[in-house]
């Protein structure tokens, strides 16, 4: 019994300080990325030229799916763990090797074809840009970025080496890095030497080269990687790889589609639409990454390690803790981007800005207030999802997200007539909401049926669907007031100005997070709970 709660301390403090390294560099990428933006957007504005760049990484993310770039750290973290775990790292290098060779050879045949094809499938990209020279513009960002996919591959791959060993700072720096070369290119080249768009492009494929490859590489090579030019389709490895792999390249899931589906439909809107819809999904990926993506990044090599002795129990058990605690900060973030939306657009992209109007602030913070009834799902899927990677099954995301995403198709271009950008960010919520609400009830079935072969069961365990719908109903009560709220304080602290734009967002998000935690308190969800025991106990030793 001793031996078992030491583990457990263990595993959830290895899991716990993964989380904090990731957690704050997420949290410093978003804050970078949102300069990124603001640069962008006060250089380039909300026109056709941004729309035309932001439209411009289509295919680029199009081959960076296709090489389940996204999935690597997911497919290839269990299996470098088996050699680990066995004590044989020389196998383990030399299925890194195999791997790492493959990519490198599918990727170059890939990023060659699409920059010989570029410009009859930018038309497929793109169908609304029927200006020639936008076409023309299209071309060449698209074969300026195509290049920075390899080594975003290639990197992905060195960064879950290093996880695998828990070794996470060169992999969190990594994307601090790249955000700040796109910065840099887009200051320099597009500011003060009239590039335009080329400079924030030419950003993008420095800063890869930079960040995402050279500092994991750098980390790698000081634990002695071993990395053998050899490439060889009889590796057991690699056919594993290629098998857990091929689901995520062939599947169009909605998780990644949807992004996609957006641009392509927002091009048939006015210009500056895609642009307004570009900066409101920056804005939502902020409490996406810090609260999402850091808990499912941190918790995974802990979850493959639980899986593969066999503890299926205490996974789930730590992916339902992972899950609700992410849902209750990641509610609070859409109570306050909801309520506050215009405000934080205005601030960031328009503020001291000629190319960003008042109107495109609303019409971004329009967007973002439907984007954010999706928040929640976005960043759940990044760690439910997990759940069954960490089980080996890469299957049945896929397929259920390749279904929604064919399934909504038609619903995107309803909303997109009828609403316009409204609709396309209803679309997208509405669409992410039903992939996780389904993926969380299959991933239940299949660790009870996993415990259930180990003579052991999920019963007593903490539901996510209750604490889901708990947050949701004190979310929604505090949306409801908080713009209430808001009608009077426009009238009595009305304009732009900087403090009066900060005031409104201190009120509004105080008010709306205060209902919003005495709502959830009131409902019993659990983790408010323990979170205020926690503190008050260490009030209390700290006072003795």
């Amino acid at each position: 019994m001793l031996e078992n709660n030491t583990k457990q301390v263990s595993q959830t403090r290895t899991v716990a300080i993964a989380s904090m390294v990731w957690a704050a560099s997420i949290f410093l990428s978003r804050v970078i990325g949102l300069v990124r933006e603001q640069v962008i957007g006060r250089t380039l504005g909300a026109n056709r030229q941004a729309d035309i760049y932001f439209a411009s990484f289509t295919l680029p993310d199009f081959l960076n799916y296709l090489l389940a770039a996204g999935a690597l750290s997911i497919v290839f973290i269990p299996i470098f763990l088996k050699h680990l775990e066995a004590g044989d790292e020389r196998r383990g290098w030399e299925a890194f090797s195999a791997i790492a060779n493959f990519i490198i050879v599918v990727g170059g045949i890939g990023i060659a074809f699409l920059m010989i094809f570029a410009r009859p499938l930018a038309h497929v990209v793109a169908p609304g840009f029927t200006d020639p020279a936008d076409a023309d513009i299209l071309v060449r960002l698209i074969r300026i970025v195509l290049p920075a996919q390899f080594f975003h591959v290639v990197g992905g791959l060195l960064s879950a080496a290093l996880q695998a060993r828990d070794r996470h700072v060169l992999p969190a720096l990594a994307p601090l890095v790249y955000s700040t070369c796109i910065i840099a290119g887009g200051t320099l080249g597009a500011g003060h030497y009239g590039m335009g768009a080329d400079g924030f492009a030419w950003g993008v494929l420095i800063g890869s080269i930079l960040g995402p490859f050279a500092l994991p590489l750098l980390g790698c090579l000081r634990m002695e990687m071993r990395w053998h030019p050899t490439v060889s389709l009889r590796s057991s490895d690699l056919r594993q790889y290629i098998w857990l792999s091929f689901p995520i390249m062939i599947g169009f899931s909605i998780v990644v589609v949807d992004e996609w589906i957006i641009k392509n439909q927002a091009s048939y809107l006015d210009a500056g639409v895609l642009s307004h819809l570009q900066y409101g999904r920056t804005l939502m990926k902020v409490p996406i990454g810090v609260f999402g993506m850091a808990a499912g990044v941190a918790s995974y090599p802990t979850l493959s390690r639980l899986v593969a002795a066999g503890s299926v129990v205490d996974a789930y058990a730590l992916l339902c803790r992972a899950t609700r605690l992410m849902l209750l900060a990641t509610f609070a973030a859409q109570v306050c981007m909801t309520l506050a939306g215009f405000e934080i657009t205005y601030l960031i992209w328009g503020l001291f800005s000629s190319k960003f109007s008042v109107a495109d602030a609303t019409a971004t913070a329009s967007v973002l207030a439907f984007l954010c009834f999706g928040l929640t799902g976005w960043a759940a899927q990044t760690v439910i999802s997990r759940g069954f990677y960490a089980l080996g099954s890469t299957w049945l995301p896929t397929i259920v997200g390749t279904i929604i995403a064919f399934g909504m198709v038609p619903f995107y271009i309803v909303l997109r007539q009828h609403w316009g950008s409204t609709g396309l960010a209803m679309a997208s919520s509405i669409a992410i909401i039903l992939y996780v609400s389904i993926l969380a009830s299959l991933q239940h079935r299949r660790f009870q049926r996993e415990a259930a072969t180990r003579g052991t069961s999920l019963k007593g365990l903490p539901s996510m669907a209750v604490a889901a719908f708990q947050l949701a109903s004190a979310a929604g009560v505090a949306i409801v007031v908080g713009l209430l709220a808001r009608t009077a304080l426009d009238e009595l602290l009305p304009g732009t100005q900087l403090l009066a734009m900060l005031i409104r967002i201190g009120i509004l998000c105080s008010v709306g997070i205060v209902i919003y935690l005495s709502m959830a308190r009131l409902l019993g969800v659990t983790e408010l709970v323990n979170l205020a025991n926690a503190s008050l106990r260490k009030l209390h030793v700290q006072s003795a």
